[in-house]
């Protein structure tokens, strides 16, 4: 079992959060709960508590912190639900959510990021965490559907597949644009009509690529 402490830099940590405007309590805890300095390369681990994005294996990121934790206020979890994460990287946002929900299925195309974000989940006993290795664009039915799915790189449009895993009154946050630019964080609601659609912030992700990865 791995222990967390709580230095200076992550109480600043917490009060650039809430200075930010995340007010739910259940996301600030998990925030706190959770040691991103373990998801951070070794070499990054002095800068694990700033506000910032950071690079990772595979030419991926572990997103800004204000970013994982407004993503995840905004998807307004309750603790039964189950959970999609298109996208695992480090296993950072996995873990943020597996302190929030019952289920929490996290899907990679790179093999050597989803083996070492399971390895970590497991030593961190998030045990409701599943990282599978997979196509974020072609969910199999056999996966069953979700109450909320996040997506965490950049997709020029968010797939039928994808939106067809909702439950009803289910909610997706996706960033949605140009692979080469800034894109909108966009939350859908499957309702009786359809999907609403609302835009939140203007983010930048790096790109979600179809297919898994051939040479990681």
């Amino acid at each position: 079992m791995i222990t967390v402490g709580h230095p200076p830099e992550q109480m600043m940590f917490q009060l650039s959060l809430r200075r930010r405007g995340i007010s739910d309590q259940s996301v600030l805890r998990a925030m706190e709960a959770v040691p991103r300095d373990l998801f951070v390369a070794t070499s990054d681990r002095a800068h694990a508590w700033r506000d910032t994005a950071l690079a990772i294996a595979c030419g991926q990121t572990i997103s800004q912190p204000f970013v994982v934790a407004y993503m995840t206020e905004q998807l307004q979890l309750k603790p039964g639900h189950r959970v999609l994460e298109i996208g695992t990287g480090s296993g950072y946002q996995a873990a943020i959510l597996s302190k929030l929900c019952r289920e929490v299925l996290s899907i990679e195309r790179y093999r050597t990021l989803a083996d070492s974000a399971r390895v970590l989940l497991e030593r961190l006993e998030l045990l409701n965490v599943e990282v599978m290795l997979g196509d974020g664009f072609e969910v199999s039915a056999n996966v069953g559907s979700f109450d909320r799915i996040i997506v965490t790189a950049a997709m020029e449009e968010v797939p039928d597949a994808l939106l067809e895993r909702l439950e009803p009154e289910g909610v997706l946050i996706a960033p949605v644009g140009p692979h080469s630019g800034v894109q909108t964080l966009i939350r859908f609601r499957k309702t009786d009509d359809g999907f609403e659609r609302k835009p939140l912030v203007d983010v930048r992700f790096v790109p979600a690529l179809k297919g898994i990865a051939r040479e990681m």
